[in-house]
């Protein structure tokens, strides 16, 4: 009898559409996407209440290091739309800190709609907003 093999899919891949072609920052946005889609493997396979602790604690520190890094080159390069890009990463921090305090606090998060939180997030920052930035920081000779 053969083993019927199903392939893992994930929910978003890698590619092109989600690189800004700078590679310290291409490697942290495929960190976040590595954490979307382990949360969403852990929800098909009916695990993902006991990993939401370990994917909001991750991406709390994703933020940090990862808007940190962002930011100091955009006010060392004299990036025009700095504060504002910087707003939406305080936003976004805001958000994220609201939803882990209240997972901290005892309330009953859904791991779906935290998955779609960061889903949206990361189509409507990184290619929205990130991608901005890809061609200030080329002319700047940053990679």
């Amino acid at each position: 009898m053969e083993k019927e093999i199903t392939a893992v899919m994930a929910l978003i891949e890698w590619n092109q559409s989600l690189k800004v072609d700078i590679q310290q920052f291409d490697d942290q946005h495929q960190q976040l996407v590595a954490m979307v889609n382990r949360l969403h493997q852990a929800l098909k396979d009916g695990q993902a209440v006991d990993l939401l602790d370990e994917i909001l604690a991750g991406l709390l520190e994703y933020t940090q290091v990862h808007f940190a890094g962002e930011e100091a080159l955009m006010e060392q390069y004299g990036y025009p739309d700095y504060q504002r890009h910087k707003q939406t990463h305080v936003d976004l921090v805001r958000q994220v800190e609201d939803i882990y305090a209240q997972f901290k606090n005892g309330k009953q998060l859904q791991p779906i709609s935290v998955m779609q939180f960061l889903v949206n997030w990361l189509t409507n920052h990184i290619k929205g907003e990130d991608k901005k930035y890809t061609s200030f920081f080329k002319g700047k000779g940053i990679e």
